[in-house]
């Protein structure tokens, strides 16, 4: 009988010691309020593993189950297999404990706006940032998800300040493939160029803004919105009239109007505020109108009423204060 010749078979094959870590093999997100949800969706459909942190495990699974209807509608509309569903929601893990962030190269900072106010929490983000920090390893890049909180101010604090960066996704929109990228006073030039990478790997193309409160978006449609107030309360135009008129002849997606219920009416005032305060312009200051919805909890899409009526997250007439 011929002599068996016993061989490693580690040189002819691929062998852990050797792989290579992928950039971003790994991404972690702080809060899974519907700006959130959409970075997870986004990240785990370009077929990335996704951590995300909330406070309880109700939260969690409101995250998932959102997330899972989203990926429905998807598939009914002929954009998705329930096979790739299983594979993107198979790549998604909801935690209560930032240590399950420790193997995150890109952690994004996600808090939701308070529910009563619309405001996001300095402090609260601070917290965030800080408890980020203590369980990631020196490289991985922290971000903030933000219109109007400047990232060098949260990353003042932090021992790794240049590893910081600042993004924010302008419409939670499938077909919206544009990314406001900011670099604070202490972000390097590799963690930029990284993020800007990363817009790539999701399919987004990157808009390079410079660290300002309300960046490009947000300012735009700020002043927009109030001249549109102010419009309708002169009784220039009809609420539905200037809507179709900024969708047919400027190509917007939805009417101003509508995109501000999209958003939330609790949101843009206290965002506007800020700009408001920052910048001493009185084209950022609310338009009274913005104030009353505010003031009576017409919130938009999420509260059901707003510019419009809502049911099922449809439109289903016009809010008759207008």
């Amino acid at each position: 009988m011929a002599e068996t010749i016993i061989e490693p078979i580690e040189p002819f094959g691929l062998f852990s010691k050797d792989k290579k870590k992928s950039l971003f093999s790994k991404i972690g997100v702080v809060g899974a309020g519907r700006d959130g949800r959409n970075i997870i969706r986004l990240t785990s459909s370009a077929g990335l593993e996704v951590v995300f942190i909330e406070v309880n495990q109700e939260r969690i699974d409101f995250a998932f189950k959102r997330i899972s209807d989203g990926l429905d509608s998807r598939i009914e509309n002929w954009g998705l297999t329930p096979g790739e569903k299983k594979a993107i929601l198979g790549r998604i893990k909801g935690s209560t404990d930032y240590s399950d962030l420790k193997d995150c190269d890109f952690v994004i900072e996600c808090i939701r706006f308070n529910s009563e106010t619309g405001e996001r929490d300095t402090v609260l983000r601070r917290q965030a940032f800080n408890a980020i920090e203590k369980v990631v390893s020196p490289e991985a890049i922290i971000a903030t998800n933000a219109t109007t909180v400047v990232i060098s101010e949260l990353a003042s604090e932090l021992k790794h300040k240049e590893r910081c960066v600042s993004l924010h996704f302008p419409v939670a929109h499938t077909d919206a493939l544009l990314l406001e990228v900011v670099k604070g006073v202490y972000t390097s030039e590799d963690v930029y160029n990284k993020v800007l990478l990363f817009a790539k790997l999701i399919k987004y193309e990157a808009i390079e803004v410079s660290e300002s409160s309300g960046l490009v978006s947000l300012r735009l449609m700020s002043v927009l919105l109030n001249e549109a107030c102010q419009m309708m309360m002169e009784n220039v135009a009809s609420m539905s009239d200037i809507d179709k008129l900024t969708v047919v002849v400027y190509g917007m997606r939805l009417g101003i109007f509508q995109m501000a219920d999209f958003i939330g009416i609790e949101k843009l005032v206290c965002l506007m505020e800020d700009m408001f305060e920052e910048y001493g312009d009185k084209k950022y200051k609310p338009n009274p109108v913005l104030w009353r919805l505010y003031r009576t909890q017409q919130f938009g899409i999420r509260s059901g009423k707003g510019f419009y009526i809502y049911e099922n997250d449809k439109i289903v007439g016009t809010n008759p204060f207008f």
